[in-house]
């Protein structure tokens, strides 16, 4: 492990790699308040406009089984910017797509060049820091991140009135091209020469693979992507549940959407609040618990009430609590020193974005003239990820080898 950076330069990072890890929050929160204009647009159905989303996803989970295990043999930065270059090049190419299929094409390819800065910023952070000083960075950069949900839907739905939606696209790719040079210049190499896998390509790939022999690593980190799938599950249906169902207007939509993503930044710095007091598994295995009452509550609400206020108060609820289980499940993972963090991040990585994308058309598909989908499908989720992680004993040590 490297020496811990000063103050100045920890706080340097934490916004660097806070706003390089908003590769998927920016894809995803800035178009949102587009899809219902994107759907009359491209003369497609609700279910396959969703679609690009799922693609992006999906494109995010494969891309870091790529980046995260040849950054463990060529070092952190150059993935990094190679990835953001190719993800600024494709969002012009998106702003340009008059296809809902290629759209959706050209969202996995998105999401494969974002997914640098996902698994790359968690392995940078773990290759600086490590137990509790790790669950506390994790935070801040949570909360870093947590600010582009905040801001994404309300510059996305501020520019619908303006501009068209490949518009927002434009906007992407410039982010893109920008954090090109922001890491060129101000970002250093994390992983020494001497601490990378040696040998082949294949070699670090085999190294991410072994991690699958761990039978309680596995149950992990799918309880881990069961709660993306939760969120997930949100996000795909919320523009329409609140937007057609509740007939919110799209500013009213990107501002509630705008204080949910405040809820899941204060959410996510809590844990670091608390690490050192409380052990990670004994925090996660109560919010697990407290969300998935919440979410049955939310689901009793869509069969009984129908209550627009009742659910503002609940879906915050659900997405302050998702905010902390982020930070404390990515802790509990990058904490296990395998010595591939590359390889580990990207593991989670794909937990997250493939089950965060399995359940966004599933979600749609069932309807869009109701939130009952959305409830059951958040409520599923986290039942499920429940009952995985208690299986799982507290011990970290029990998750080492294989």
């Amino acid at each position: 492990m490297t020496s811990k950076p000063k103050l100045k330069n920890q706080l340097w990072l934490v916004f660097i790699l806070g706003t390089i890890s908003a590769t998927g929050p920016l894809s995803i929160d800035l178009y949102l308040p587009a899809l219902p204009e994107m759907t009359r647009d491209l003369h497609a159905q609700p279910s396959l406009i969703q679609l690009s989303l799922s693609a992006c996803l999906i494109g995010l989970a494969l891309g870091q089984l790529i980046s995260g295990p040849l950054s463990d043999k060529y070092g952190r930065k150059k993935p990094l910017m190679v990835g953001f270059f190719i993800f600024g090049l494709v969002s012009l190419m998106i702003a340009y797509s008059h296809s809902a299929y290629l759209l959706i094409l050209l969202r996995f390819i998105q999401g494969l060049a974002g997914a640098s800065g996902q698994v790359l910023s968690r392995a940078i952070a773990s290759d600086l820091f490590s137990g509790p000083l790790l669950t506390k960075f994790y935070s801040l950069l949570s909360a870093v991140n947590g600010i582009f949900p905040v801001i994404s839907p309300v510059i996305g739905g501020f520019m619908i009135r303006y501009v068209e939606w490949q518009g927002i696209f434009i906007l992407l790719a410039a982010i893109g091209f920008i954090l090109v040079i922001a890491l060129w210049l101000g970002v250093k190499e994390t992983l020494p020469v001497e601490k990378r896998i040696q040998g082949g390509a294949g070699k670090s790939i085999g190294r991410m693979f072994q991690l699958l022999k761990n039978s309680k690593f596995v149950r992990l980190i799918i309880a881990t992507g069961l709660v993306s799938g939760g969120l997930f599950s949100y996000i795909s249906a919320s523009s329409f549940v609140f937007q057609n169902f509740f007939h919110m207007s799209v500013q009213g939509f990107s501002l509630l959407y705008a204080l949910n993503g405040i809820g899941i930044a204060v959410g996510s710095a809590i844990p670091g609040a608390l690490a050192g007091r409380f052990s990670e598994a004994g925090q996660t295995k109560v919010i697990l618990t407290s969300t998935f009452l919440t979410s049955i509550l939310l689901t009793l609400s869509a069969l009984f009430l129908n209550n627009l206020p009742l659910v503002i108060i609940l879906v915050f609820l659900t997405v302050t609590q998702f905010g902390m289980l982020f930070t404390l499940t990515t802790s509990i993972i990058m904490n296990l020193t395998l010595h591939n963090n590359g390889g580990l991040s990207a593991m989670l990585g794909l937990s997250q974005n493939a089950i965060g994308g399995l359940m966004s058309p599933l979600v749609g598909l069932m309807g869009t003239n109701t939130y009952l989908p959305m409830a059951v499908a958040i409520m599923t989720c986290m039942g499920l990820s429940l009952l995985l992680f208690s299986t799982i004993h507290n011990k970290r040590s029990q998750f080492n080898g294989s």
